[in-house]
């Protein structure tokens, strides 16, 4: 039974890309925050992985969905920096952009940083896997979320193919 079938529990992975926090230089502070968010949400979660900046994260993302998740997030890697690559990793997976979801929470956190600005990750579609790239900050995540959360729920069920509006 896949994890999309509206009777099975919706399943959710978490990509977090650190260099630093892969070579344990740094705690990840994101990833409990999406994890709880997740439980909140009533999704079954794989552990985390947290890689390295770049190709990593794609190979992380490929890992994971062949578990067939609903749900898949990442953090970290959106901004500026030469090794900031996690929209490149994530954008070729994607069959579908959901550009909508990245505006609203651009516009989010522009209301509190005009910094939220810089940020270039992706949302969409990866087969019946909806992937979305978050920053890597705690605040960032936090104000990602809470704008998913309301559309979280009939997100997943428009992606498992319910057509309720």
């Amino acid at each position: 039974m896949s994890a999309c079938e509206p009777n099975a529990p919706r399943k959710a992975g978490v990509v977090i890309a650190s260099t630093r926090a892969a070579a344990g230089i740094y705690t990840d502070e994101t990833g409990p925050i999406i994890l709880d968010w997740l439980n909140e949400h009533g999704f079954e979660t794989f552990p985390t992985m947290v890689v390295p900046d770049g190709e990593p994260v794609g190979a992380a993302l490929r890992a994971l969905l062949t578990q067939e998740p609903a749900v898949v997030i990442t953090s970290g890697g959106t901004g500026l920096s030469p090794d900031d690559r996690t929209p490149e990793m994530t954008l070729p997976l994607l069959d579908r952009e959901i550009p909508g979801i990245m505006e609203g929470i651009r516009r989010a956190g522009a209301a509190k940083t005009p910094l939220a600005m810089l940020s270039r990750g992706h949302a969409g579609a990866a087969g019946k896997t909806f992937i979305i790239n978050l920053p890597g900050s705690p605040k960032g995540v936090m104000d990602g979320l809470a704008v998913l959360d309301p559309v979280i729920g009939h997100l997943c069920e428009q992606m498992e193919g319910s057509h309720g509006h």
